[in-house]
């Protein structure tokens, strides 16, 4: 039975090796925007008749096929039904810090997408993704950017929205599609303010005013360029949810997960709430107690899925990293609904969308809502349970 079922994987690596080897194929699946995927038929691997299947969790079903009111449609970041203007718009990645000086953080949980990678001194850092973003009062705090967040942000078509960073980013910056705002920049200066109730540079904010403000008097396109994929995610509706059931015990109990090994500063970690079907997540930050991750407005950071990318890294001296972004079949974890799958990840492009794969070959169909994107070291450990 072993053997069979490592045949089967075998084949299905072989297979997605060569279709990335076909020049005519597309390089990444796209679905219809008007279409809803199927969650995949995924092949069942045969169990011994004394293993019990786990009990799952009960799923959150809640009829979301039509828009609560006209002129909305369906969102690129998370599924859900926007007004069209925010979804024509396109979004602001915001880089967050998340150290004990930085917390509370402004506007977080408003986040349509949440990255988290670590930077020098295994201090770990954020990319927020807003997409609702122009009348958000207070972003941040924000801090300097780092090149690997970068290749992310533009997988959005999004702002890039930071203080500065090493010279490791210049090249990048400079080129001539990447567009910024940069707290550090005179021209840019009008997006951002400090506050007074703490030092620099854990005091420096963004408002989407300013934001906004900037953007148009660097003449920037507020409409998305047709650079980066509109299909980003592929998604299940709320009435008809993945709940990985198809992967029989291949899709293991995942009510807690647990990232302090990957981030030793942060030391985050989720829990399953069965009631509304969300992972909530909670840190013990390094300087600081052990609790909820809740912004300033008193809301604790809440995802439908969390995705774990693992992947090859450089240490380029003085403690810097650069991720190794654009690679195939890497490793990593897709969670949700209380239960995870192993995938495997590829990015072919600057541009191009990351996307995952289970161990069939299939692309993974996330479920509606807000995303965590977990970024660690290949050789870093988690755990879950």
């Amino acid at each position: 039975m072993k053997k069979i079922k490592i045949s089967i994987l075998f084949l299905a690596v072989l297979a997605v090796l060569a279709a990335c080897g076909q020049e005519d194929a597309p390089a990444n699946p796209i679905v219809s925007e008007s279409s809803e995927p199927a969650v995949p038929d995924t092949p069942q691997i045969s169990q011994p008749s004394d293993i019990q299947q786990p009990a799952s969790p009960s799923i959150v079903i809640e009829d979301d096929s039509v828009p609560p009111r006209e002129g909305m449609v369906r969102s690129r970041l998370t599924n859900e039904w926007v007004d069209v203007a925010v979804a024509d718009t396109r979004p602001i990645a915001v880089m967050i810090p998340n150290e004990a000086n930085a917390i509370p953080h402004y506007s977080l949980s408003k986040a349509s997408v949440v990255y988290e990678a670590n930077v020098e001194g295994r201090m770990s850092r954020m990319m927020a993704v807003f997409e609702d973003w122009k009348n958000l009062e207070k972003i941040g705090n924000v801090r300097s950017l780092r090149t690997y967040y970068m290749y992310w942000a533009f997988e959005w078509d999004a702002f890039i929205v930071h203080f500065g960073g090493p010279f490791f980013i210049n090249d990048l910056i400079a080129a001539p599609n990447t567009e910024y705002i940069d707290g550090n920049l005179d021209s840019d200066a009008g997006a951002f303010f400090r506050s007074s109730d703490r030092p620099a540079p854990h005091n420096g904010y963004a408002t989407g005013s300013g934001l906004l403000n900037v953007i148009n008097q660097k003449g920037y396109s507020l409409n998305y360029r047709d650079l980066a994929e509109s299909n980003h995610f592929r998604f299940a509706s709320k009435l008809n949810p993945n709940t990985l059931s198809q992967y029989g015990t291949e899709a293991k109990n995942a009510t807690y997960i647990d990232m302090s090994g990957c981030y030793p500063l942060t030391r985050c970690y989720f829990e399953f709430n069965e009631p509304d079907g969300l992972y909530y997540r909670s840190q013990h930050l390094s300087g600081s107690t052990d609790g909820p991750h809740v912004d300033a407005g008193g809301t604790q950071l809440s995802f439908k899925n969390i995705l774990v990318q693992s992947i090859r890294y450089d240490e380029l001296g003085e403690g810097y990293l650069s991720f190794q972004c654009q690679d195939t079949t890497r490793e990593g974890w897709y969670f949700t609904n209380g239960k995870g799958i192993h995938v495997r990840w590829e990015k072919t492009g600057d541009y191009g969308t990351t996307r995952y794969y289970d161990d069939y070959g299939n692309e993974v169909i996330l479920n509606t809502g807000k995303t965590m994107i977990c970024i660690i070291e290949e050789d870093d450990n988690f755990t879950f349970r």
